[in-house]
């Protein structure tokens, strides 16, 4: 496991847990192989993230299917972990998910106590999205999910009915790369975590 980033890293990256901290949210990042999980969770930690990058070899060929990201030559091979505070009781704790099959198994445990999760899509490659959707529909998982940008966009009414999605579940452009957009994207899981508490009850 390695810590992301070099020793420069930005002034966020050292924010310690503030001493008032008493609810942990986790949330999950999940997707197809190569569509940016690993960068989001870089880009909106406020901690150096940590993550399990490996350096793909020969030993993957015939095994992971890298055709639709033929410049990546590094994989996840447990989860990535990063953390963001909401405010001075409430912290998100960021999970992510590998996205090749052979670690499918994962998923659901690391779907265990999750109050949420994101689906990153590449539009490209919008099929690789499907079983991260069945899973947390399955496991009656809230999720928002945010088409990553690789320069090739669809409107999203057809990338909603490409994921046969249901019409409450939120549906967002972003960029993995930008801070703010990925902010963007947890704001919007938030809010639709909120919009279907019951009555009366929580998020906590």
């Amino acid at each position: 496991m390695d810590f992301a980033g070099s020793e420069d890293v930005p002034e966020r990256a050292r924010t310690p847990l503030h001493s008032t901290a008493r609810h942990g949210l986790k949330i999950v990042i999940i997707g197809g192989f190569g569509v940016g999980k690993t960068t989001l969770v870089r880009s909106v930690s406020e901690i150096r993230p940590l993550d399990t990058e490996a350096t793909m070899t020969d030993v993957s060929v015939g095994v992971d299917d890298a055709s639709g990201v033929p410049g990546k030559s590094t994989t996840t091979v447990a989860f990535d972990f990063g953390r963001i505070s909401i405010d001075d009781e409430h912290v998100l704790y960021l999970f992510g998910a590998p996205g090749q099959q052979r670690f499918w198994f994962l998923w659901d445990r690391l779907f265990a106590g999750a109050l949420g999760a994101i689906v990153l899509v590449d539009q490209r490659r919008i099929a690789d999205s499907w079983y991260a959707i069945d899973r947390l529909e399955h496991q009656g998982t809230p999720f928002v999910v945010a088409c990553n940008d690789f320069g090739e966009s669809h409107a999203p009414d057809a990338v909603r009915d490409a994921l046969d999605l249901d019409p409450a579940v939120p549906l967002l452009m972003c960029d993995a790369r930008s801070r703010e957009s990925s902010k963007q994207v947890l704001i919007a899981l938030i809010e639709h975590l909120y919009s279907v508490v019951p009555q009366g009850e929580t998020v906590s």
